[in-house]
């Protein structure tokens, strides 16, 4: 669009004029091109930006997250496997100790049954071989004693027996 020039300018001058309009006129629309250009280059460079800054911190954040999740099932499957563990150890240890207490007891239990036992075979035994030996020694004592006894009582009868034929004899 050509604006009326005043007259009293020369035909170049005017040209001149013109042009530098033109050219003040081209230029703005460049320069606004070249700014929205330039803008919208910037915008997508701050987006894309954005976006990676937005993409790495959301991805840590995933990443943490599938971390603790996984050390938890991980702990939790740890601390099972541990307990079982721990919880087997603790039953067989258990079990030993009991069976070794009963053994014991079952042990002592037949021990004094066997001692009894033997003590009574061999308190029996004891007793016939010393009821024996005093029975012997009883017999012997017993035999000694009669057989004194009977020697003096046989003494005496024949001393009486002697002395009733010696009185009878010498009666007559």
């Amino acid at each position: 669009m050509r604006k009326e020039i005043k007259s009293f300018c020369t035909p170049i001058e005017t040209d001149r004029q013109t042009d530098r309009q033109t050219d003040r006129q081209t230029d703005r629309q460049t320069d606004r091109q070249t700014d929205r250009q330039t803008d919208r280059q910037t915008d997508r460079q701050t987006d894309r930006q954005t976006d990676r800054q937005t993409d790495r911190q959301t991805d840590r954040q995933t990443d943490r997250q599938t971390d603790r999740q996984t050390d938890r099932q991980t702990d939790r499957q740890t601390d099972r496997q541990t307990d079982r563990q721990t919880d087997r150890q603790t039953d067989r240890q258990t079990d030993r100790q009991t069976d070794i207490q009963t053994g014991r007891q079952a042990g002592r239990q037949a021990g004094r049954q066997a001692g009894r036992q033997a003590g009574r075979q061999a308190g029996r035994q004891a007793g016939r071989q010393a009821g024996r030996q005093a029975g012997r020694q009883a017999g012997r004592q017993a035999g000694r004693q009669a057989g004194r006894q009977a020697g003096r009582q046989a003494g005496r009868q024949t001393d009486r027996q002697t002395d009733r034929q010696t009185d009878r004899q010498t009666d007559r």
